[in-house]
């Protein structure tokens, strides 16, 4: 049947070429205009897996949750980071990039009922303090003005003298005051803290990193339909960011993570330097096939049927699957290290038969009778690999098997069609030189006498590495496959540092209020858990004993929130203000001078003496900071008693759906990134919440779903090809024969995987279902050789053509590790040590193996 296939092709090798191009223009054409990765880890599972519904049905009642820009802002002060919040927090309002913006940290509630959410302890310290300092807060709020300083500082020396504590925070007040006045009269700009001054005189320590830090988040309108979905988005922020001088440059440092551009950043990660890798690559393939083939029309012919069949495979993927996802896109490589193998096979073949005989026509379709049976059993036994893999949850593994099936059948339908009527039309020259490599024929030999020595040699390596198997581990941390500096990532795993802003958080749904609460009690008392979030922790607690100090405070400040305004001085009152103080304050210390106040003079003097546009920046200085605190006391001092009824709407439905769902949100101890504390985080919380949902889930489960994945596919595969294998070759000890070193090159690249410190991985872990395809497809070649009789197969042409297909299939394979992506490298190199202990077990493990043919060769040209 193959022979007449060929046949045909021979006698109308135009019109096969021709059609073979169109359809080649067809897949360029679709790949092209619809080529598209999904880059989201939790799309490469099944949406039917309970724990994927639990997902679905999370982001269905919170859309919010999904697909967001975090925008991290770090300031050198708490109120740098605060006005950058602000300001870029107003401008993103409104654009139509962005469906919703706003800040977690900042809404109007917090800022007027803020004072309720602190213990009542600290209420009473924050209360007493302004108490305490409404000696200086009102005369100053009546007259917020350098006279007014001038006049404050002077009479508060005088109270302070008799007070050692007093003193000290008096000094830190005018240190403080010195040095805004200061940076006034060099002509820069200034502002004095106020909440540090109030709180301990100046003497407070440095504000610490969190509180230097805030959030603004983003939900941006997502175009799927783009390779990089949020790009537009994240550049409106960027663009606005700077626009808004919101750069290190100007004291801010701001960072982007959050699902939008840690997808956009990866997508970014994966084509980075692809199309200089995969040129490379054709370009070491065509070298090895100028090796292998040594004619430049028959490199040409496989190069063409190679291509085509990729161009082909892309654009029925496509149209298969719609999208690639993180794994399925590596069929690229695979179709050219498993495709490439049907080509060389044939090739090499076509040139030993070219070799007896001359004629063109007659070796091609001796090459196919010789060559056919192998090939087809070795394409039906890839098929029946790669099919097995539909069935299971992993999507993302079964989508790859699904484009591989149909790429190994259109890789074989090229190699019997459109390369023999390409070889044909390109007609390459005589074959003078014999295919086979004689001198491996003592390599041959010494295995045939020393069977025993290599067969347990084999049997010492794997027991010996058995350790290594059981201590093999799987990362199911998505994050691990990601540069970890790639800005989204790295700003990621800092917040992932602190329990406060960890993003890899659980989320429970509770049908109602009542359930929520219940739920709530039962995970605060699970040791995992650092502390939880819901609606109910927007409303205060005891609210009657802190509205009753807040009502003391309004009582107490009445002249601070309602001040009686004195008139604004001239130019010239306030010049003198600042001479008289000056002289007052030196005469006070006449006695006893006090550095700090002598240098507090010596600026009024100064600020005196300069010019009105000086006198003016240095108010500003002072009282800029002022104004803005005297502005959030009076809000903070406005609290009224809140309950869930009275929230306002925005925040009630981050925290309840519109169809009543409750959600309530929990942090895990330690660091959230860590996989070993997410799962047990996610094991510890599924155990009262089944239907939780969030990445310590997704982690915990995905790392349940592979094992199981792979386990259903690998029992699946080997049965199929065991059967294929056994109504092939029609003697179970053949089969076993060609599975056993198969199985032991994979557990042997396991545990070399292990020693050399590798893990599982998402990514890396098809390169188990990749190798075991390769050496089932070498394996047949070498059974059915020795099955008709062939001696000495290393230095057969089936070695050579077994060789540098392996080189070809270690190359598309080995250019993974150059990728910036670090789950691509892993895949590339697990894919490198599996290739080569699946050509160890072919080379040496499988001639041992068998031993003698059981009959001699009745063709020479069998092998």
């Amino acid at each position: 049947m193959l022979e007449k296939l060929v046949a045909f092709c021979l006698r109308w090798p135009w019109t096969v070429v021709l059609l073979t191009l169109c359809l080649t223009a067809g897949g360029v054409y679709v790949t092209a205009e619809r080529f598209a990765i999904d880059t989201e880890t939790g799309n490469l599972f099944s949406p039917d897996i309970p724990w994927r519904k639990n997902e679905a049905a999370l982001y269905k009642a919170f859309p919010d949750l999904l697909d967001v820009i975090v925008v991290v802002i770090d300031g050198k002060t708490s109120e740098e980071a605060d006005d950058a919040a602000k300001r870029l927090n107003a401008a993103l309002q409104g654009q139509p990039l962005l469906s919703r913006v706003w800040r977690p940290d900042e809404h109007e509630y917090f800022r007027k009922n803020g004072l309720l959410f602190l213990p009542v302890a600290d209420i009473e310290k924050h209360v007493g303090v302004m108490i305490g300092q409404r000696d200086v807060l009102e005369p100053l709020a009546e007259d917020p003005s350098l006279r007014g300083l001038s006049s404050v500082l002077v009479g508060n020396f005088k109270s302070a003298s008799g007070s050692e504590r007093a003193m000290k925070l008096y000094i830190g007040g005018v240190e403080e005051f010195s040095a805004g006045i200061e940076r006034a009269l060099a002509g820069k700009q200034a502002e004095v803290d106020w909440g540090k001054l109030l709180a301990s005189g100046g003497s407070a320590p440095a504000a610490p990193e969190m509180d230097k830090r805030r959030i603004v988040i983003a939900k941006p309108v997502v175009d799927y339909s783009d390779l990089q979905p949020g790009a537009d988005a994240i550049q409106l922020v960027r663009k606005t960011a700077a626009d808004l001088h919101l750069d290190e440059a100007h004291g801010v440092k701001l960072r982007l993570t959050g699902q939008v551009p840690l997808a956009d950043d990866e997508f970014a990660t994966i084509s980075e330097n692809m199309t200089l890798n995969t040129a490379g690559t054709l370009a070491v393939v065509t070298l090895i096939l100028f090796a292998a083939l040594r004619s430049p029309k028959l490199i040409l012919a496989v190069l063409a049927t190679l291509l085509a069949g990729l161009a082909i495979t892309s654009g029925l993927g496509i149209l298969m699957i719609g999208r690639f996802n993180l794994i399925s896109v590596a069929f690229a490589a695979l179709f050219i290290g498993l495709g490439v193998d049907f080509g060389i096979q044939f090739a090499t073949r076509y040139r030993e038969e070219r070799h007896n005989d001359n004629d063109l026509e007659r070796s091609l379709l001796s090459a196919t009778r010789g060559i056919g049976s192998s090939l087809t059993l070795a394409a039906v036994s890839l098929l029946a690999g790669f099919f097995c893999f539909l069935p299971t949850s992993f999507s993302g593994v079964s989508e790859l098997g699904l484009i591989a099936g149909v790429g190994m059948i259109v890789a074989y339908v090229a190699t019997l069609t459109f390369l023999p009527a390409a070889i044909k039309l390109l007609r390459p020259r005589a074959e003078h030189v014999p295919i086979a490599t004689t001198s491996l024929a003592a390599v041959d030999h010494w295995i045939a006498h020393h069977r025993a020595f290599v067969l347990i040699a084999t049997a010492i390596v794997v027991l010996a590495g058995m350790p290594a198997l059981m201590h093999l581990t799987f990362d199911s941390n998505p994050m691990n496959l990601r540069d970890q500096k790639v800005e989204s990532v790295a700003t990621f795993l800092d917040l992932s540092k602190d329990p406060k802003t960890a993003p890899n958080k659980i989320e429970v749904l509770a049908p109602s209020l009542e359930a929520a609460r219940e739920m709530e009690k039962k995970i605060e008392a699970l040791p995992e858990v650092d502390h939880v979030d819901s609606i109910d922790s927007l409303v205060p607690k005891d609210q009657d004993d802190k509205l009753a100090l807040v009502d003391m405070a309004v009582s107490q400040l009445r002249g601070v929130l309602n001040p009686k305004m004195k008139s604004p001085p001239s130019d010239a009152q306030t010049i003198k203000a600042l001479t008289n103080a000056a002289k007052a304050l030196r005469r006070a210390t006449a006695k006893k001078p006090i550095p700090a106040v002598t240098r507090f003079a010596d600026d009024l003097d100064a600020l005196a003496k300069a010019s009105p546009e000086t006198r003016a920046m240095a108010r500003q200085a002072v009282f800029g900071g002022f104004d803005k605190m005297l502005g959030e006391i009076r809000q903070a001092l406005q609290a009224q008693r809140v309950t869930i009824d009275t929230l306002p709407e925005d925040l009630r439905r981050d925290w309840i759906s519109d169809t009543g769902l409750v959600r309530v949100e929990v942090t895990p101890k330690g660091d959230s990134n860590d996989r070993i504390v997410m799962t047990e985080f996610a094991q510890a919380m599924q155990a009262i919440a089944p239907d939780a949902s969030g990445p310590p889930v997704i982690v915990s489960e995905a790392q349940k779903t592979i094992t199981r994945a792979f386990l259903e596919a690998g029992l699946y595969a080997f049965i199929a090809i065991f059967i294929i294998l056994a109504v092939a070759l029609r003697n179970p000890l053949d089969v076993a024969l060609t599975l056993g070193p198969l199985v032991l090159a994979g557990i042997m690249s396991l545990q070399a995987a292990d020693l050399l410190g590798m893990s599982l991985n998402f990514a890396n872990i098809i390169a188990l279902p990749l190798m075991f395809g390769v050496g089932v497809a070498f394996h047949i070649y070498y059974v059915i050789a020795w099955r008709k009789g062939v001696v000495d197969m290393l230095a057969s042409s089936l070695t050579r053509a077994i060789f540098f297909s392996s080189l070809t299939t270690g190359t598309a394979f080995g250019s993974l590790i150059l990728s910036s992506h670090p789950g691509t490298a892993s895949m590339g190199q697990l894919l490198a040590i599996a290739l080569f202990f699946t050509l160890l077990a072919a080379f040496i493990i499988v001639p041992a193996f068998l031993g003698p043919p059981r009959a001699p060769a009745t063709d020479a040209g069998e092998a």
